[in-house]
């Protein structure tokens, strides 16, 4: 028996913390490091939980200063996070980040809050591992299972973020977390406060023409958008002796939004004649609770999963114009109180079977959204005065049923098959004067290959049948005050499906770094856009088909393979694209408001010997247009922004970061036009702005306890 087996575990993980963090000034083999890791670990749930194409030891992140998993996940060359689509119920994981071999519970409380409350010293080693060898339904192509083991203390870090722009916006100060876990040799607990704090501005001219191109109104705006998303979450995870796992998650959130635009206007060549004045104001309360119960039962394992959401969030919105006149003022005041919640209960049963390893999932699940608006417009005397707007008080409920079946196997050592076959029932209601009640039942299900080609080369194929979840906001009528729109209510809406077809090509580069490419395709029936209404007025509805294509990328590449220590170089793209049948014309447009190109490169050098390190990052998006039956809009920015940083790793034991943002003056810009005949092409004004929002100067504050 070796030294190392003789320890107890809590002694083995602080020997395995101890050699890795040597490993900074220890040049010992990568395969060593992998080795120790797994004698050290021993029989931790997840540890060998799928075919591992690459490991990473706390070694390997030494040079970052990590505070938290989610620091070390971050590094990992060639991953991004996704954080999930907001997939129905709790079905397919939609995520590609486990944790001990396991889903991470919750929704809103996803990986990254997750990531975030481990703390460095609880990380064992990052597997990135074939999604389809995973006994994990919905997973395929490249995942990141995080291998953890409680320290047996408890341990601590905390961020503090403090900003401020050089124009028009007041500073922020309030940014930052505090999180705490420990545990022992059979139980993990975490516990974070954070504050997602934003205060955003930006200000410049607008100008209107009509629909002959002549100047009519010049507009000198400023826009300051104000929030706060407090939150308290955790999780708590028991491994009893006979080896059942209790995990519970948890989240209590407030989040606070406040914008407010001011706007003095007035003709070309004219003094300012008004002011208008913008605000919106929204105080949220929400909370979740995931639970889930893993135990033997018969051949195989049994879970048991509950999760409940509950969110209030009132909402008013107001817009009033002043005259210098002394004209009456104009304007209106629109308010909602939204009340939404989501129930789920769902059962998984795995077991070995015919060569591989089958999951039985049931699930049912129960949401609702209950809101009441009121509409006041201001009458010839300036008087707020209540208006009609029918169809924005309702409420819509959705009960579904879903069940299915998902089989995993290998068909060779280097090809990994996973299969997968259900459907779902469910039953949607409306109430008020235009509310119904419908039930659908869909199909769905998935094929999965995960291949290793090479000894640096991993492909990943996957063909899915999805249905689609819908927002339950979409019924219901609205005003937009600010952009002057209105929206109708539609009960008709279905949820939309489609064939989801992607092939992920993932090629690891040795010291060079790793590259992961994926190709996407979406073929999608009852697509939501926005459609005319029978009656009447235009809302979110259904089209018949559309489609969504696209590729999208990770590249990292490293220095120290070239003679050249301590820099590294990230790149991330999306292109992408879509086609469906405009309503209103007939032809061919892109969906609305979709990204077409997201660009993002981040440099980073490590001075080798020292604490410090600098860097900066780059990123350019496009998106399209947002078409409704009257209007065509377009929100975007000015080419690229660019921002660099110094950051030292160690000052008084803490990682301080200084970092000056938009240094290529990047500008908001916004642009619509109005029609009176949209299909004819008949103009009744053109709207166009450009707005300045200055630098941006940030000292990130990092620290452990």
């Amino acid at each position: 028996m070796t030294f190392a087996a003789s320890l107890s575990r809590r002694a083995r993980k602080t020997a395995l913390l101890s050699a890795c963090l040597g490993l900074a000034t220890q040049p010992l083999a990568a395969q060593e490091m992998a080795d120790e890791a797994d004698d050290a670990i021993g029989t931790v749930p997840g540890a060998a939980s799928g075919t591992a194409r690459d490991t990473f030891l706390p070694a390997d992140f030494a040079r970052f200063a990590p505070r938290s998993a989610l620091d070390m996940a971050q590094q990992v060359p060639g991953f991004s996070i996704r954080s999930g689509d907001g997939a129905r119920g709790l079905g397919q994981a939609d995520t590609n980040v486990i944790v001990n071999g396991r889903r991470i519970s919750g929704k809103s409380n996803g990986p990254v809050e997750a990531l975030q409350r481990i703390p460095v010293e609880d990380v064992v080693r990052l597997e990135l591992v074939d999604g389809a060898s995973l006994d994990i339904g919905g997973l395929s192509g490249q995942v990141l299972n995080v291998v953890t083991l409680s320290s047996g203390r408890i341990a601590g870090q905390f961020r503090l973020a403090p900003q401020f722009r050089s124009k028009g916006t007041p500073g922020q100060f309030l940014d930052g977390s505090v999180a705490i876990a420990g545990g022992g040799a059979k139980t993990d607990w975490t516990l974070a406060l954070e504050n997602d704090s934003n205060r955003r501005g930006d200000q410049g001219i607008e100008q209107v023409f009509d629909g002959s191109g002549a100047l009519i109104a010049i507009r000198d705006e400023k826009a300051n958008f104000n929030s706060d998303r407090i939150g308290l979450s955790g999780s708590f995870t028991r491994i009893a002796d006979n080896a059942n796992v209790l995990n519970l998650t948890g989240q209590v959130q407030g989040f606070i939004y406040r914008e407010t635009e001011l706007s003095r206007q007035g003709a070309p060549g004219f003094a300012v004649d008004r002011q208008r004045t913008f605000r919106n104001r929204e105080d949220e309360f929400n909370f979740e609770f995931g639970a889930d119960y893993q135990f033997a039962f018969g051949p195989g394992q049994l879970k048991l999963i509950g999760y409940h959401r509950y969110e209030d969030s009132p909402f008013v919105s107001l817009v009033l114009t002043e005259f210098t006149d002394d004209s009456a003022p104009q304007g209106s005041v629109f308010s909602r109180d939204a009340d939404q919640g989501e129930a789920i209960l769902r059962s998984e049963y795995n077991v070995a079977a015919a060569g591989g390893n089958l999951v039985a999932a049931v699930e049912g699940v129960r949401n609702f959204l209950d809101i009441t608006s009121a509409l006041e417009v201001r009458d010839a005397d300036g008087v707020l005065r209540p208006a009609a707007l029918p169809g924005a008080s309702s409420r819509v409920d959705e009960d579904r049923a879903d069940a299915g079946l998902t089989y995993s196997r290998a068909l060779l050592p280097s090809l990994q098959l996973q299969l997968s076959a259900g459907g779902e029932y469910s039953r949607l209601s409306q109430s008020g004067l235009l509310g119904q009640t419908r039930s659908f039942w869909r199909p769905k299900g998935f094929v999965a290959l995960d291949w290793k080609a090479g000894s640096a080369l991993n492909l990943a194929g996957r063909v899915e049948r999805v249905v689609g979840q819908l927002d339950f906001f979409d019924f219901i009528a609205s005003v937009d005050l600010n952009q002057e729109r209105t929206d109708v209510t539609n009960a008709d809406l279905v949820p939309p499906q489609s064939w989801n077809y992607e092939v992920e090509a993932s090629l690891r580069l040795g010291a060079l770094g790793n590259v992961n490419l994926r190709g996407f395709y979406e073929d999608i029936t009852d697509i939501v856009d926005q459609i005319p209404i029978a009656g009447g007025g235009q809302a979110p509805g259904n089209l018949p088909a559309a489609q969504r294509f696209g590729i999208t990328g990770d590249v990292t590449l490293l220095s120290d393979p070239i003679g050249w220590r301590g820099t590294r170089i990230d790149v991330s793209f999306g292109l992408r694209d879509s086609d469906v049948i405009d309503p209103l014309l007939g032809i061919g447009r892109q969906l609305s408001g979709t990204d077409i190109i997201d660009l993002r490169a981040n440099l980073r050098h490590d001075f080798p010997g020292t604490a410090w390190a600098m860097g900066g990052n780059a990123d350019w998006e496009d998106n399209s247009p947002s078409v409704r039956l009257d209007e065509v809009s377009l929100s975007t920015q000015t080419f690229g922004f660019a921002s660099v940083f110094v950051e030292n790793k160690d000052v008084a034991g803490m990682t301080m970061r200084a970092s000056a943002g938009n240094l290529l003056d990047r500008r908001n810009q916004f642009e619509r036009t109005i029609f009176t005949d949209r299909k004819a092409g008949q103009v009744a004004f053109f709207e166009q702005r450009s707005r300045d929002f200055g630098m941006i100067f940030t000292l990130e504050v990092e620290g452990s306890f």
